[in-house]
């Protein structure tokens, strides 16, 4: 399955969703911008946007939620130890309360990866964050990151984009 994504304004992309009425639009926002995602398209239908092979996946998107996405670049070298890690993980994650979705993508250009996660809210991400299937899942890492990471990974965090919002 393959998953894209742009930003934009958010002006530009309901009108870009508007435009492909066929295609389901995640549209998300955040303090820095608005992002769109879809998947499970065979094309790309962004510009300027970044496609994925979705390499794991578990839950549907909602149209409510916290999403995280910690983007992870990754030597070329290195792919095949990394996915291998996700590949192995305990599904703790799906089974916390407040878990909607995970995505785990291959960038199909570049070299960052995303670990994308959604949850019902940012409180309920906190938690995950704070217990011990947290630490359980994160076990064996070191704060040195692995010398397949050329830069360090960093996190974006958006919230689900409510429609009602717009009217106001």
């Amino acid at each position: 399955m393959k998953a894209f994504m742009t930003i934009g304004t958010i002006d530009f992309l309901q009108k870009l969703a508007a435009k492909h009425e066929d295609i389901h639009f995640h549209l998300m926002n955040s303090s820095e911008g608005s992002l769109a995602y879809y998947e499970d398209e065979p094309k790309n239908i962004f510009s300027s946007g970044r496609a994925y092979e979705v390499v794991i996946q578990s839950g549907l998107l909602e149209e409510e939620g916290y999403v995280v996405m910690n983007n992870i670049p990754v030597t070329d070298d290195g792919r095949a130890i990394f996915e291998e890690r996700f590949k192995d993980r305990q599904n703790a994650v799906d089974k916390l309360p407040g878990f909607q979705a995970f995505r785990f993508l291959r960038p199909t250009k570049g070299d960052t990866y995303v670990v994308l996660t959604q949850w019902r809210s940012k409180a309920d991400f906190e938690n995950w964050k704070n217990s011990e299937a947290f630490k359980k899942a994160h076990k064996g890492t070191s704060t040195k990151p692995p010398a397949y990471f050329p830069n360090k990974p960093f996190i974006t965090t958006y919230h689900m984009h409510d429609p009602e919002e717009d009217e106001d």
